[in-house]
């Protein structure tokens, strides 16, 4: 039954992509690290150092009059200034990049004194779906889960999945669609099925990150498909995995191994074994 489904769910990502699909969303309520001063999102590496919540400097956190807590340690937000150096011979002037970095703090959690500036954004309440929570509980040796705001990763090093709570999602097929992605991701580890997306340090975005990122995401789809939540997540699935295929030279071929990888993946999630498949 399950390989049914896996080859339907194929199928209809490769007849999304061929026909061009909608711009991949985050589908959690915000929560990303933002700067306490402009409520702009940090980019780039700053995204992925930083914890959800609001970060001001030590500056700005005096001005506005409040304190850094004692004790409390800043994180390092880096970003590029351009510098200009004009050339005296030729009179062009040459721009420079220059990396610089400095510190800030979370006012939620090592400042006083200092208000938020974030609107509230709404909490929203749903029931968790039967099935797919079946599938999670199946999942015998799967890592802990933490629920936290703002980011969904896997971090093999801990062997551990965070996922933005239910309640931060508009749909709860979304929260799932997203577990689901991280907990594909965690098959890959070594004592599991020792995938090299996983096993090997992976730069982001080059070839093996990018093909680890089909996996997961088509694996997803398959998992929501045995759950039957898929028509609400497939068209998502379908323009995040566009995105990658864009970063491997949108080469549709690897649809077909990465479906591969991801079966399996879906499978071990669900303690199927190759021998039970294939009766």
């Amino acid at each position: 039954m399950s390989q049914k489904i896996y080859e339907m769910v194929t199928e209809r990502i490769i007849k999304l992509l061929e026909s061009g699909v909608v711009p991949w969303r985050r589908p959690w309520r915000s929560g990303a690290a933002v700067s306490w001063k402009t409520q702009k999102a940090y980019r780039g590496i700053n995204a992925l150092l930083l914890d959800a919540g609001e970060y001001a400097t030590f500056k700005q956190i005096s001005e506005a009059g409040g304190t850094v807590k004692k004790g409390a340690k800043g994180e390092i937000v880096v970003f590029w200034k351009w510098l200009e150096n004009k050339d005296e011979e030729t009179g062009e002037t040459e721009r420079i990049p220059l990396l610089r970095y400095y510190k800030v703090f979370n006012i939620a959690t090592q400042c006083e004194g200092v208000e938020s500036k974030r609107s509230s954004e709404p909490v929203h309440q749903h029931d968790p779906i039967k099935e797919a929570e079946q599938l999670i509980t199946g999942y015998t040796d799967r890592p802990p889960i933490r629920f936290a705001p703002g980011r969904a990763f896997y971090r093999p090093g801990d062997d551990m999945v965070s996922v933005p709570p239910l309640s931060d999602y508009k749909q709860p097929e979304e929260y799932y669609s997203t577990l689901f992605h991280e907990l594909v991701h965690s098959t890959g580890h070594s004592k599991r099925l020792d995938r090299s997306g996983i096993t090997e340090l992976a730069a982001f975005g080059d070839e093996n990150y990018s093909k680890e990122e089909l996996i997961a995401e088509i694996g997803a789809a398959m998992l929501c498909g045995v759950c039957g939540i898929d028509n609400t997540t497939i068209e998502n699935s379908a323009a995040y995995i566009n995105g990658w295929l864009r970063a491997l030279q949108n080469d549709q071929r690897l649809i077909v191994q990465a479906a591969g990888k991801a079966q399996r993946a879906a499978d071990y999630i669900q303690g199927i074994s190759f021998t039970d498949d294939e009766e």
